[in-house]
């Protein structure tokens, strides 16, 4: 089988030629072979391992946690618990993020409330930025 060129494996990917490279990088999959005329002739596997990267990164999976599950995957000693593990972890490490989004968005909130927006006021009387410089409890 002839290997594939990283522009058709981005097309069938759907990611960007510098994604592939960055994530070849990364150690997400490894190097192609190379052809003799220099060209990488990359695997028609690889096309669903991106697709893999691409589908975990949108549900919200760092590299990290992606290349942590890649290797589970391979793993002949992992189940599907351990998966399943792995994805209510993520969802935990989410709820908490949300919590904090709130928790900001509601401060910054009650700073938007504090400020008239007043046109006449120099950006350096604004109650938002003074707030901002100031220690916290003051």
């Amino acid at each position: 089988m002839v290997g594939l060129t990283i522009g058709r494996v981005a097309r069938a990917a759907g990611v960007g030629v510098e994604t592939i490279r960055f994530y070849e990088r990364q150690g997400l999959f490894a190097p192609p072979p190379r052809r003799p005329s220099g060209y990488r002739q990359f695997p028609e596997e690889v096309i669903h391992r991106l697709r893999f990267i691409r589908q975990a990164k949108e549900l919200g999976f760092s590299l990290k946690e992606i290349r942590e599950l890649l290797d589970l995957r391979m793993d002949p000693d992992a189940t599907c618990m351990d998966i399943k593990n792995r994805a209510e972890s993520k969802i935990v490490a989410m709820d908490e993020k949300i919590k904090a989004l709130r928790k900001m968005k509601r401060s910054l909130g009650k700073l938007l409330a504090a400020c008239d927006g007043k046109a006449t006021v120099g950006a350096d009387e604004c109650p938002i930025l003074e707030s901002l410089g100031r220690e916290k409890g003051r």
